[in-house]
């Protein structure tokens, strides 16, 4: 397989979000504030997940819709 230096980037780079999720919720949690999302969480939150998602399935479908 020609991409599997890839798959070692993109599981690090899962790694990071998990990571970086987990530290907002930790200080979130440490000044007893609740975890929630609202309109404006949501509104930010989108537009930044709806293009890696794109992306990464994009990145599953290529090799199988062009084969050479």
């Amino acid at each position: 397989m020609q991409d599997k230096q890839y798959i070692i980037f993109i599981a690090f780079a899962c790694i990071w979000i998990i990571i970086g999720v987990a530290a907002v919720i930790a200080l979130l949690k440490s000044e007893n504030q609740e975890i929630r999302f609202g309109k404006w969480g949501l509104i930010v939150a989108i537009p930044i997940i709806v293009p890696f998602v794109f992306t990464l399935i994009y990145q599953v479908v290529r090799p199988l819709i062009l084969r050479h």
